[in-house]
Formats: structure tokens, sequence, C-alpha cells
């Protein structure tokens, strides 16, 4: 598939799924015995169908009557797996993860097999393909070999991790540095992805960095979804007369781009006001940082921090043109009443959905 962009990479992406088995998992740490304890055998309920007592007990509905608890206990068990699955639906995307001010930022989107920044490496970034680092600060890279390791551990391909083109090379010494301390291999596809380039995750879905502004270099990211649409020209022809023009090697479509999800990293507001951005501005999900919510924290300190403050997006708001914005990178000051409030002041702003990612803070009722 051709591109009409000033830079692209093409990789072929091929999913396999192993079954592991603990006891044949090469570890990559330097002792004998597994890592987790085995788990014991699963007991299963059992009854001895021989003995009359059996056929009483059924008659007596005895049997009916547990069947019906266990049910019962099934149901309830699952309604509760509903209730506290962490993550949020939005715009057919299941987004989770963590993010923290200054403690860990890892947000994850499996519907594309990705993590944006890795934290502190949380278990469910492991299964994710590509991860996006926006910027060298530790609580947004800490976790990367761990990552890395945590892939090879479990028999996974090695990741594709995208990374600003200015800290490629230290990451590599960093990388190298934790191969020669632990003797194991980190295998991975390490790609310097520059603002402007655009990378082929797979047939259908493309992905471009775009310039944010934080105390350290720093760049977002935003998924594009692929789709051919026929040209202009040829929508009046039918279609033996396309398929001819197919045939005979003409170019019948355009390459059409949708920006699907958005992330910036830490940042400050000022990518909203950059034109070249627009396209995180108008992606289905905007996932955005609001590090300071009120007014215990100025804009000017927002700022000199490299971080926005919710009264510079409230302020921004004609700028936003996407489905559903999902606010992270709340200080670990707030609880989760401080964000709810803080949202409910944008909501009011914008048509978008906005919705806070608030896993790993606390209530004031706990």
């Amino acid at each position: 598939m051709q591109f009409p962009f000033n830079s692209i990479s093409n990789k072929q992406e091929m999913q396999v799924s192993l079954p592991i088995v603990p006891s044949k998992i090469p570890s990559i740490f330097p002792f004998h015995h597994p890592i987790y304890p085995p788990h014991p055998p699963h007991k299963s309920l059992s009854f001895q169908t021989q003995a009359s007592p059996f056929k009483s007990l059924k008659t007596s509905g005895y049997l009916s009557t547990i069947s019906r608890a266990i049910d019962e206990e099934e149901e309830y068990r699952k309604a509760r797996a509903a209730v506290t699955r962490k993550g949020i639906e939005v715009e057919g995307y299941f987004i989770e993860g963590l993010s923290i001010g200054g403690h860990e930022t890892c947000v994850i989107v499996p519907e594309l097999k990705s993590a944006f920044d890795i934290g502190r490496c949380p278990s469910r970034a492991i299964h994710q393909n590509f991860v996006f680092i926006t910027h060298a600060h530790l609580d947004h890279i800490g976790g990367l070999p761990m990552y890395v390791a945590s892939r090879g551990l479990y028999n996974l391909k090695p990741p594709t991790v995208f990374v600003p083109p200015c800290i490629k090379e230290d990451v590599e010494k960093l990388l190298d540095i934790h191969r020669t301390m632990g003797q194991v291999e980190l295998n991975l596809d390490l790609v310097a992805l520059d603002v402007g380039e655009t990378y082929e995750l797979r047939n259908d879905i493309v992905v471009r960095p775009f310039r944010t502004h934080h105390v350290i270099p720093s760049q977002g990211y935003v998924v594009y979804s692929v789709r051919k649409k026929l040209k202009k020209q040829y929508i009046h022809l039918k279609g033996k007369q396309i398929e001819k023009l197919k045939k005979s090697g003409v170019e019948i479509t355009d390459i059409v781009l949708s920006p699907e999800v958005a992330f910036t990293g830490d940042t400050t507001a000022e990518y909203m006001l950059d034109p070249r951005n627009a396209d995180a501005l108008r992606a289905k999900i905007l996932i955005t940082e609001a590090t300071f919510l009120d007014d215990g924290y100025s804009i000017d300190h927002a700022r000199q921090h490299g971080h926005t403050h919710l009264s510079e997006i409230i302020e921004n708001a004609q700028w936003i043109r996407n489905k559903a914005v999902l606010l992270t990178h709340f200080s670990s000051r707030y609880s989760i009443e401080d964000i709810r409030q803080a949202v409910s002041k944008l909501q009011s702003k914008l048509s978008a959905k906005v919705v806070p990612l608030t896993e790993g803070f606390k209530s004031i009722h706990t």
C-alpha cells in the first residue's frame, strides 16, 4: 500500500498466541525457582450417583436448590466483575491504565494493542505490542526495561517501541545497561519516530507524532484509521467500468485517514493553539493531561512545570472537536471527588463527553 506521506515505515504484524507452561518458561532472572508459585489444582464438586440416598435427594429437590444457588452465585460474580472492571468504554474503545502526576502514566488501548507511555509497567501493558513514549521522565518511561523483559519471559514477540528521535540513543544505552547487569536478552524494535512522520501499525491503522510542550523534549501521538475512497472523477462510472480501470493499473481510490485516538502525554495547553495539531483536537478521543484542577495552583505554575491547568482547557474549549475527552495525569493531591467536580465544570463547556481516568486515586470517604 502506498501512502502519500513525507516519511513512512511499513511493518507487517503477525500476532502469535502461544500457551504458557510455567515449568517451561525461560527465566530471565538469576534464580532457579518459578517466579509464581504453582496454582493448586482446581477442585470440582462431584456427586455419587450410585448410592440410593442420591435419588431421595434428587426427588426432594435438594439438588435443584444447590444448582440454583450455584447459578445465582455465578451471576453475582459476573455482575461484580462488571462493576469492578477497571477502565472506561468510550467511542468504541476500551481504555484503561494509570496516570497519576509525578508517579506513573501508562494508558492502554487494547483494541490498538497499544500502551501510551509505560509508567512502572503495569501487568496489563505487557500484552500490548506497541508502546508510544512521549518523553523521558521516569514516571513515563521507567518501566520500559521490565516491559521488554516480561514479553521475553512470556515468549511474546518482541515489541515495537516508539520514542522521540532525540532520546533513542539514550534509550538504547539504558537497555544495554540492563542487558549487561541482568545478563539477559532484551529484544525489541526501537523506532525513532519524529513529528511529521507516519508509521503503519497494520494495513488499516497508522500513527503520527505531534508537537507538545513540556520541560524536556516531548511529543504526542495520533492514531489514524485508514480506508480507501473512490476518487471523485470516477464516482459516476458503473461497476464494470471501474473494474476495467482498476485492471489497467489506474489508481482509482484516494487514501483517507481518520484520526481515532490522540494522546498528549505531559504538556502545556499551548499544543491546542498549534494549527498543525488540528488532528489531535478532532480525533474521536483526545487523551490529554490536566495536572492542576483548582486555584491551589496557578496557570503560571502549571506552565512553568510544563503542565496544563483545567482552566486552560476550559478557555480553549472552542478548539476541541473531539467526541470524547479523557482527562489524565491529575496531581496526587486530588481525591476522586475533586476530580469529578472538576470534570463537571469542563463538561458544561464542551459538547464532547468528558471522562476522567481515576484509577489509583482515593476517595475522601476511604
